[in-house]
């Protein structure tokens, strides 16, 4: 199984275009030893040359050229993406759908029936491609139970239901339910490897642990080092548990969560602007170095 990180940034990428905090106006200004990033996006392929697109950003025309690999010419239109899988209904995980429109068949994409009402009604993408390409709607049921993808052979995918909310837009966004929200399993036959993608994670639940605790590789939210930092970087107000995601620092954080699996490789994707782990030479990338976990840069390749 091939794993490609297209995108590692949280939504608005990184610098963000508007923003002007320390990580942002350091990056630009190069005073600060942090590379971009383009919003949260990765590829999975069993050959290296069909692959599973999972989530959609609106920066996916940029990461598809810098791919190559995804683009196998051959013939005069042509593309190596298979289906997209869709965790949520996010406009970061979805909006990259209205750059595949020029595609010579309808667009498989997989997704929960909540995800799929979402982008029928509160943000209609799958209305809209109805006048384009179309949409080829699968199902993900989130109860645990696997699925395959044409063209992605030997890869089982599970969806893994994670608590969070719908998108502001929902519909449901005050009624959260299983499958607004997923984590993907994804097991390779013939390695017998296992990797566990969760770009937007704020509870560690059972069916976490356990999916953790099967792979091999763990990819998770690496969304805010500190609740509070939307505040702190006075940029807004809003805590990263308000949105979502469970921080990296302190009691119970993502760090010390991901200390319970010392033998698999742990990526921390999905890292917002205002996170000083961007910066390479600071003292929370260097703490989270320490405890042998990485921080995803777009481009890594992750072979199981």
């Amino acid at each position: 199984m091939k794993i490609r990180i297209l995108g590692s940034a949280a939504g608005g990428g990184f610098p963000q275009w508007n923003c002007n905090c320390t990580t942002c106006a350091g990056q630009r200004s190069g005073t600060l030893h942090a590379e971009a990033r383009t919003q949260s996006s990765i590829a999975v392929s069993a050959n290296g040359v069909d692959w599973a697109l999972i989530n959609a950003s609106p920066d996916i025309r940029a990461q598809l050229l810098a791919a190559p690999e995804m683009q196998p010419n051959r013939a005069l239109r042509d593309t190596g993406i298979k289906a997209v899988v869709l965790m949520d209904a996010q406009i970061d995980h979805v909006t990259g759908l209205l750059m595949l429109r020029e595609s010579k068949q309808r667009l498989p994409v997989y997704c929960s029936a909540r995800v799929k009402a979402d982008l029928t009604s509160g943000f209609p993408i799958f209305n809209i491609l109805e006048h384009y390409c179309g949409v080829d709607w699968q199902e993900i049921k989130p109860d645990g139970g696997a699925f395959t993808i044409a063209g992605i052979d030997g890869i089982e995918f599970t969806g893994v239901p994670l608590t969070s909310k719908a998108p502001p837009y929902s519909p449901h966004r005050a009624n959260p339910a299983p499958g607004d929200n997923l984590g993907l399993l994804m097991y390779d036959r013939a390695s017998g490897k296992r990797a566990f993608y969760a770009p937007g994670l704020g509870i560690i639940e059972p069916q976490v642990e356990t999916a953790a605790t099967q792979s091999d590789l763990i990819l998770v939210d690496g969304t805010c080092w500190r609740d509070d930092e939307m505040a702190q970087r006075g940029v807004g107000s809003k805590l990263a548990s308000e949105m979502g995601h469970l921080c990296q620092s302190g009691e119970d954080g993502m760090l010390q969560w991901l200390a319970r699996f010392p033998n698999r490789r742990r990526i921390l994707i999905h890292i917002n602007n205002t996170n000083p782990i961007l910066v390479e030479d600071s003292a929370e990338r260097a703490a989270v170095i320490e405890r042998g976990i990485e921080v995803a840069r777009d481009g890594m390749i992750l072979e199981l």
